[in-house]
């Protein structure tokens, strides 16, 4: 399948909290326009953790310089790439004022907008086959000591600073709210998409 072109857009980022679905959204919207799905922490932190042998969940055990160098890769993608769908935490923080970068932010709040970590604890065992301790370590450990470093690196130690805050995108899509096909159709509405 040739890559769908979509007028102003060259690439899509999708940043979501751990669980929230951001990875099956992502790969949907690659599939769907034909386009290179690129996961961040796949491509950049796998080696770097294997390297320092510390756990998905210890960011803060990964010295600073790995990451503003991590940054700095991602930014070189979104700067050349294109029919790219890049899914990474910081990839829509880091796409501020690109205009050409359509993004997506994925959290899973209720009506309330209080955060749903059982639901994203039971979709990360469900998605990695992992024990309930492992996955909870993830959502919130791993949840913690990243927001911990990038209010250090990216925010001015603002305790308040959130990487999915809905200003740096274009759209905030909540799968708690509704199941995937429906995201999917929502997202593909708001980038011009025409499956005609």
């Amino acid at each position: 399948m040739n890559p769908i072109d979509l007028p102003g857009i060259r690439i899509i980022t999708v940043s979501g909290r751990i669980g929230a679905g951001s990875t099956s959204l992502a790969k949907h919207i690659a599939e769907t326009l034909g386009w290179k799905h690129i996961e961040g922490g796949e491509v950049f932190w796998e080696a770097m953790r294997k390297k320092m042998h510390v756990a998905t969940k210890d960011t803060d055990l990964r010295p600073d310089e790995e990451d503003i160098l991590f940054e700095e890769k991602q930014k070189e993608i979104l700067k050349n790439e294109h029919h790219v769908v890049l899914e990474s935490k910081l990839a829509g923080f880091c796409a501020q004022n690109m205009t050409d970068v359509f993004k997506i932010a994925v959290i899973c709040e209720n009506e309330n907008g209080e955060d749903q970590p059982q639901i994203r604890t039971d979709r990360l065992i469900n998605r990695e086959k992992i024990a309930y301790d492992e996955a909870k370590a993830e959502i919130f450990e791993r949840e913690k000591n990243d927001l911990t470093k990038w209010r250090k690196l990216y925010a001015d130690g603002d305790k308040l600073w959130v990487y999915w805050d809905s200003k740096y995108y274009d759209i905030t899509i909540n799968t708690f709210m509704h199941g995937q096909e429906e995201n999917l159709k929502h997202v593909l509405e708001k980038i011009g998409y025409n499956s005609k």
